[in-house]
């Protein structure tokens, strides 16, 4: 897999339309994209992706819908289910209406040992994306 480092894709203008037509108000996951999406990024995880092959899934996506996950309680497979049925997820992690999502194994390979959990332990005893590690 490689990564070419793009972030949180911009929300489509449909996906847009539907989330703020039913949900007024906004929800936590609307919220978390609107007020901390430049948080997500996909730099700290390029040591992570080889050079060459099919682009993987962004690890920002990944980072997003991971905390989405702990904050609602939900099992892997629940969580990559909510990517393909939730309008606000869609609209959280920029998602094409009819995305069909992702396979709920990715999560646990990217939460899995190696990689990016040194991007994140660099990040948390840091706060800086700028140095954290790379994949071991």
């Amino acid at each position: 897999m490689s990564l070419q480092p793009k972030g949180l894709p911009e929300i489509p203008a449909q996906t847009v339309a539907v989330a703020q037509a039913a949900f007024p108000q906004g929800t936590l996951a609307m919220r978390v994209r609107d007020r901390l999406g430049e948080v997500f990024a996909d730099e700290p995880f390029a040591g992570a992706f080889g050079r060459r092959g099919a682009p993987g899934l962004s690890p920002a996506v990944l980072s997003l819908v991971t905390d989405l996950q702990f904050t609602e309680n939900l099992t892997d497979r629940q969580a990559a289910a909510m990517a393909v049925r939730a309008i606000d997820w869609k609209y959280a992690i920029g998602a094409e209406l009819s995305d069909t999502g992702f396979d709920a194994t990715v999560l646990s390979r990217f939460r899995g040992p190696g990689w990016p959990s040194t991007a994140w332990s660099g990040w948390c005893s840091t706060g800086s994306w700028k140095s954290a590690g790379t994949r071991a």
